[in-house]
Parts: C-alpha cells; structure tokens; sequence
C-alpha cells in the first residue's frame, strides 16, 4: 500500500510540473530522492535487515533484476529522443543492463545449485556497483546545481512521468534487494565457516 501511495505521489508530483524548478534551493529533486535514500538506511539497520533477510526469496530476488532489461532499452530510447545523455546508455558508460541479461541465468543456476555462495554474493556485488554507477552518473547529468556531466544533453526524462519512478523507486528496489541478498548468502556464508 505504501508503494503505491508514494507511486501515485511522485506521477502528481511529475505531472504537476514541480520537477521543472531546477534553481530552485533547496533542489526540489531532493523530494524525490531523499525518502529512498532514507528507506534504504532504514532498511539495512539490524531489525529491519534481520526481517528482510529471514523473508528474502533468492529466486525472485534474482528474477526481479530482469527489470533492468526494459528500463535500459528505455534509457536508450530516451537518448534518441534527447532526454538524456548517451552516458546513461549501454552505448556510453551505463553498462547495468548486464545485471538484467544475466538475472536468469544466475536465478537458473542457482535453483540447480550450480552456484557457490560466494558466486551469488560477486554477481550481486558487481550488479550493485553497475546500478549504483549509473545512478551517480545520471544525478550528475541531471540539470541539478550540482551538474557535473552532460551539459549539452542534460538527464531531463527523470522530471516527468513516469520516467521519475526509476530514481524514486525502481533504482532504490534493485539496490536494496542486492543489499539483502549480500547480508543474506553473506551471512550463511559466515554461519556455514563456524
């Protein structure tokens, strides 16, 4: 429920036109970063992490990743539109459309238990380092005061919808479902030394 209330208000926030201030102080993007950055603090503190790591289900952890297929040929689209810079594409920096390729195969090879531990805590590692990447990238080609890439083709597709909910939502999911995943085999991996 509480999803789909804060979907709903970052749509409104995106069609009412209050993305577009961009001198604003402080920047009115804060709105829509700054609750998923404090859900994901929230999320990794020992109660919530202990929940989240006693409920997590690899499978669909893994499958879920497969997001990043559609949501990068997206980017890409976008580019060609003018909406963002190449640097968010798999034709310029943004190479975490890998993470979404190879989601099934890693879900496929694990439900086999054909993977190590230590090989689903690397490829959750490596595919968290691939979305933080591109979400550091994409905050700095953003037409945001603190703009550091891009300026001939700032990252303008985030201030609409429903193009916000890849910061807002999309991207904060995917990080954190690796995050559990890591504490999770990482914990096992601990648990199975002693």
């Amino acid at each position: 429920m509480a999803s789909i209330v804060w979907i709903t208000f970052l749509c409104v926030l995106a069609a009412s036109g209050f993305l577009l201030n961009t001198t604003a102080l402080p920047p009115r993007y804060g709105i829509v970063l700054i609750p998923p950055i404090l859900f994901l603090i929230y999320g990794v503190l020992p109660k919530q992490r202990a929940w989240a790591i006693a409920n997590y289900d690899a499978g669909f952890g893994t499958l879920l990743h497969t997001v990043r297929v559609p949501v990068e040929l997206s980017l890409y689209y976008l580019f060609l539109y003018k909406q963002v810079p190449e640097l968010m594409t798999f034709e310029g920096r943004n190479f975490d459309i890998l993470a979404g390729l190879t989601a099934p195969i890693i879900y496929l090879l694990h439900i086999k238990n054909k993977l190590s531990r230590t090989s689903l805590i690397i490829w959750n590692v490596v595919s968290l380092l691939l979305v933080t990447f591109i979400l550091i990238n994409g905050a700095l080609s953003a037409e945001l005061p603190f703009q550091q890439f891009a300026f001939d083709q700032p990252n303008v597709a985030m201030k609409y919808a429903p193009y916000v909910l890849l910061p807002g939502l999309i991207v904060p999911m995917v990080m954190y479902t690796h995050l559990i995943a890591i504490f999770k085999f990482g914990k096992t991996n601990f648990a199975a030394r002693c």
